[in-house]
């Protein structure tokens, strides 16, 4: 089968396309699933760099969640048939096929083309878990989103106006903010030319916004605190910016705010009850068109060199998507 394998930890110089890939099978407990689309995310860049949390022994196929149909089916697996549309969140997706343990497997939400449904696990399950359990975001309150038109930053605003938030979009250019108000920002802060603190002061009348949310990090990490409520949330989603913030600890402590770790994986793993109860709530959000994912770029498998410089130089505005068969 064909393949986008890492060979060295060097970013994307060091994948290759490998039309000759050894296929895998489908062992008990799991399904072959053959993949049709396969969405990139931050951490697949990090994993090809050596910088992830997870480092899977070399050589490994790239990618982490995918749609597709199931081939095959293997035993002690219930619930599942062949020619049922799926999608996951399983690794080692940009393949022909991908062998995954049918316990991370979902039907396909009603709706949804392959493209559109081979993105929406890690960003949906990520943004809704961060708002729900983490924010516990009130309607009515106001939620900050950097880095706003990217994978992740774009399903928190369409979450957090379906929640009955104010939603205050930042982006980089006026481009991104355009589609921001589009997927139904209320207002909109450009930080390359914009004060990002002096801005929040102005659109919240000096109160601060409620909930923070931020999958950047770096410089814009700071401000963002400064601008925050009494008894706020600052919720750490990632750093697509590469740098770790070190934030000064006195103002959680002088706004009487809470720094809010998110980790979906773990989450997931540690919580599975209340994360099928989030997949029901966005499965029927799709179900019903009240949730669109957005589709920034689609690239076939042979040039997946240009699918993870997109992701890499923060140019994609949603989902950069990696078609593998039609």
């Amino acid at each position: 089968m064909r393949a986008v394998v890492c060979h060295e930890l060097t970013g994307v110089d060091g994948v290759r396309y490998e039309p000759e890939w050894p296929e895998p099978t489908a062992g008990a407990g799991q399904l072959l699933v053959d993949v049709r689309s396969t969405a990139l995310n931050f951490p697949d860049l990090l994993m090809i760099h050596g910088k992830y949390q997870e480092r899977p022994e070399l050589p490994f196929v790239t990618g982490s969640e995918m749609s597709g149909v199931v081939s095959a089916v293997g035993a002690d697996v219930l619930g599942f048939q062949v020619g049922d549309r799926v999608v996951a969140v399983c690794g080692r997706t940009l393949a022909d096929k991908v062998a995954v343990d049918a316990k991370r497997v979902f039907h396909a939400p009603q709706g949804l083309d392959f493209d559109a449904a081979s993105g929406i696990g890690i960003t949906y399950f990520t943004s809704i878990h961060a708002l729900k359990q983490r924010a516990e975001l009130q309607p009515g309150e106001t939620l900050l989103v950097l880095g706003a038109t990217g994978g992740v930053g774009s399903t928190a605003i369409q979450l957090g106006k379906l929640m009955g938030a104010t939603v205050i979009a930042a982006a980089s250019s006026a481009a991104k903010l355009a589609v921001a108000t589009e997927l139904g920002a209320d207002a909109t802060i450009d930080y390359s030319r914009e004060d990002l603190r002096e801005r929040l002061k102005a659109l919240t009348g000096g109160k601060g916004v409620d909930v923070v949310y931020d999958p950047v990090g770096g410089e814009l990490s700071e401000p963002a605190l400064r601008g925050i409520a009494w008894r706020g949330r600052y919720l750490v989603i990632g750093f697509a910016d590469g740098r770790i913030p070190s934030l000064p600890f006195n103002l959680p402590l002088l706004k009487g705010c809470a720094i809010v770790g998110v980790f979906w994986g773990s989450f997931a793993q540690r919580e599975p009850d209340v994360q099928r109860q989030n997949v029901a709530e966005l499965w029927d959000y799709f179900a019903t068109g009240r949730l669109r994912p957005l589709v920034g770029e689609v690239h076939p498998l042979t040039e997946y060199r240009a699918a993870f410089t997109s992701l890499a130089t923060r140019r994609a505005r949603g989902k950069v998507v990696v078609r593998v068969a039609p």
